[in-house]
């Protein structure tokens, strides 16, 4: 479940006309490879990947490139109002930070985008998502390959991802439940554990890396409720060769939220819906922001009885914060992780990334 941002995108400044828009309701027959790209008759949609690599000599690094569509008219304004090719009735956000783990820095950057004349999209007859000169491209239609590419001032990074599981669908009967109202949801499919290789640059200096990347797809028109504050998405990349995804929805009044929920992913790539009455957090230890002055928990424990799970969450880098002051985009916190605890009972290690949102300023609108 992502923000991946009702605090990033504009869906908290677009008025919402459910009805005109599909809604994420349960049921929905999904159909790949279609599913992977866009759905135009849905508001908001977004595809992030994110994944922790090592060079050869051991150095560690976290990466994150997300696209998200918005868009500001309707299917039915779409089809019955002329446009020219640079309408903004689909708008186009990019998100790219790199965590350079064992160097202490964190670099990011972002770019909004109309579709123009190919400037950014997620077409299937083009099987890429793409902003400017950040792109992720399937090998084929029929593959789940795929080629990651983004460019920025301090760093190149190419990468080929491999997935070592078929993909999952969040949730149940379709749809990831985020709130009581029919359509208060999403469709969400993750590629949980990606064989990820390739070069890095930055500032001049080449890597070869490879490691373990994550991917996220959801598609939805109305989701979070308006009493939920933020949340926190954990995911979690064991070295039994299992997986977690768990999201910690937070109301505004202080109160856990009964939508909380997450899936466990066994070693044969099987999802298992988990509910909030199964999940267990508590978080210690805070890191302040210089930039933003808002303050994030920087240790998380979780636990699951049903799975005999207790993992304890650290970062080795605390400030990876998305912030800027001339962001389209409110701030939140979304960095590379390690996991250390035990799972049916046994020992495990694991690593992955944690997002953090709602923490500070609500989401505003343009530039200061």
């Amino acid at each position: 479940m992502r923000s991946r941002l009702a605090a990033t995108l504009l869906i908290l400044a677009l008025p919402l006309f459910a009805g005109e828009w599909k809604l994420a309701l349960p049921g929905y027959h999904y159909e790949f490879p279609r599913d992977h790209f866009s759905h135009p008759d849905y508001q908001t949609e977004w595809w992030y990947y994110t994944g922790n690599l090592r060079a050869p000599d051991g150095h560690r690094f976290g990466f994150e490139l997300t696209f998200f569509r918005q868009a500001t008219e309707t299917p039915q304004q779409a089809m019955t109002e002329a446009r020219d090719v640079w309408s903004p009735a689909q708008i186009y956000l990019a998100h790219l930070a790199l965590s350079d783990i064992d160097g202490q820095h964190f670099y990011h950057t972002e770019r909004l985008n109309r579709a123009g004349p190919g400037l950014a999209g997620a077409g299937f007859e083009d099987r890429r998502y793409w902003n400017g000169n950040w792109q992720v491209r399937w090998d084929s239609k029929n593959s789940n390959g795929q080629m990651l590419q983004a460019i920025y001032n301090d760093f190149q990074l190419a990468l080929q991802l491999n997935p070592d599981k078929a993909f999952v669908i969040h949730g149940r009967n379709g749809v990831s439940q985020k709130g009581p109202e029919p359509g208060r949801a999403s469709h969400y499919i993750s590629f949980t554990r990606i064989a990820a290789s390739g070069q890095l640059a930055l500032h001049g200096e080449k890597y070869s890396v490879s490691g373990l990347a994550w991917m996220d797809h959801e598609f939805f028109t109305e989701q979070l409720d308006p009493t939920q504050a933020g949340w926190d998405w954990f995911a979690i990349q064991l070295d039994n060769h299992e997986e977690l995804m768990l999201y910690r929805l937070r109301k505004k009044s202080g109160q856990g939220d009964p939508y909380t929920s997450g899936t466990y992913v066994d070693q044969k790539g099987n999802a298992h819906f988990l509910d909030g009455s199964q999940l267990f957090f508590s978080s210690g230890g805070t890191w302040k922001s210089s930039q933003s002055g808002t303050s994030y928990p920087m240790s998380w424990q979780i636990r699951i009885p049903t799975l005999d799970l207790e993992l304890s969450e650290q970062t080795a880098l605390k400030d990876q914060e998305l912030f800027s002051k001339n962001s389209v985009t409110a701030g939140y916190w979304e960095g590379a992780v390690t996991y250390k605890g035990q799972i049916h009972a046994r020992p495990v290690e694991g690593l992955g990334y944690l997002e953090m949102t709602g923490y500070g300023e609500p989401l505003t609108l343009g530039h200061e």
